[in-house]
């Protein structure tokens, strides 16, 4: 069987891991400390903030934003609404719910699978207080748009980059264009099992993120503001810090991965292939294609593939706002056709560096005898 992904670890991790188990320290100490550096520097902000997952990184992100109360307390306004795309994962918008926000879904583009700037034009409010800008499967979004339009209504970016550690917008990574989360997630192109980094250049939410994440203390013992425990643990970081060297190189095979199955899928009926948008670096966390006519025909193509030995996902088989949760709060009046369309038609097919070259024509046979 051909994976969908396949965490990479070998002596380096291994030894970092041992390194952190021998020093007797486990919970959050000098290791994220220096993981905190070596990630903001490779980002290329002041400021990184280690938490315990790329979850607790989007909700803090937020609360130390537009969470600080007057009344000393980290909770938004009921009425405040923060813009997010409907389709991605479920925590995009279930962060802004647990930051005490409503969250206001807006379509995606099919080019990028990534947020409509035309569509949050359309959804601002005098209500609304930020966007959240997902690089869904690690393309970015249109940074310079969303960017514009967060100046010119004085609305706070947030950029969910959990899937795009490495990718870049004009030659800057994502990350640093806005206070962003990323998730360093078990299949993430940089894995500590579980663990998450806010990065920032604002002074002010780089310490409300270190708060927030330790029980609301700047002190040990002394509670500031309600906070949580979102610490990042040493063995984490020690993973992190043995990874982080090796991103780039890993996303230049998954991006080398993905130019040939382009090549080798190209012109195949019913089968939309994903690209590189100009002025962007796709960081592949995701290799993938739409399958046109619908859901049926996708699950369908994503049997016969596990037949053949191939692995495939599905991310995601339905839009944030049609799942459950959404539709018992009340969300039935969302439309957003985009969205609820790919969440039909998006396949994703391996495209780890563990692959060989083997492997990924292998993977690209078995598409074309199955469609």
């Amino acid at each position: 069987m051909i994976k969908l992904a396949h965490p990479i670890i070998t002596d380096d991790e291994r030894n970092a891991v041992l390194e952190a188990l021998d020093s007797g320290q486990l919970a959050q100490g000098p290791r994220v400390a220096a993981f905190e550096e070596d990630f903001a520097r490779y980002i290329g902000v002041k400021h990184a903030v280690a938490v315990s997952s790329g979850t607790a990184a989007l909700h803090l992100a937020l609360l130390a934003h537009v969470g600080w109360g007057e009344r000393g307390d980290n909770e938004l306004g009921a009425p405040q609404e923060v813009i997010v795309p409907a389709f991605s994962f479920a925590a995009t918008a279930n962060t802004v719910l647990l930051a005490g926000a409503l969250p206001v879904f807006v379509d995606v583009r099919e080019d990028d699978f990534n947020i409509d700037p035309d569509a949050v034009v359309a959804a601002i409010t005098p209500r609304t207080r930020a966007v959240v800008a997902v690089h869904l499967y690690g393309q970015p979004c249109d940074l310079e748009s969303i960017s514009g339009l967060c100046h010119m209504h004085e609305l706070t970016l947030v950029e969910d980059a959990a899937q795009s550690v490495g990718a870049s917008f004009r030659e800057h990574r994502t990350g640093s264009f806005g206070t962003a989360a990323f998730s360093f997630y078990a299949t993430k192109n940089l894995q500590t099992g579980e663990g998450g980094m806010i990065t920032t250049d604002d002074d002010h939410v780089a310490e409300r993120a270190r708060m927030l994440r330790s029980q609301g203390e700047l002190r040990r013992y002394v509670t500031d503001m309600l906070g949580y425990n979102y610490r990042m643990t040493e063995v984490a970081a020690a993973l992190g810090r043995a990874q982080l060297p090796k991103v780039d190189g890993w996303n230049e095979r998954r991006r080398r991965n993905a130019l040939r199955l382009n090549e080798l899928l190209a012109g195949t009926d019913g089968i939309v292939l994903p690209r590189e948008v100009a002025g962007r670096t796709h960081a592949w966390h995701q290799y993938t294609v739409r399958v046109l006519a619908g859901r049926e025909r996708r699950d369908a193509l994503q049997d016969a593939l596990r037949e053949r030995g191939i692995e495939t996902g599905v991310f995601y088989p339905a839009a944030i706002h049609e799942q459950p949760l959404y539709r018992n709060l009340g969300f039935t009046e969302v439309r957003a056709p985009v969205a609820e369309r790919l969440a039909g038609e998006v396949l994703s097919l391996p495209v780890h560096p563990s692959l060989s070259d083997a492997d990924v024509e292998a993977i690209a046979a078995a598409v074309l005898a199955s469609v």
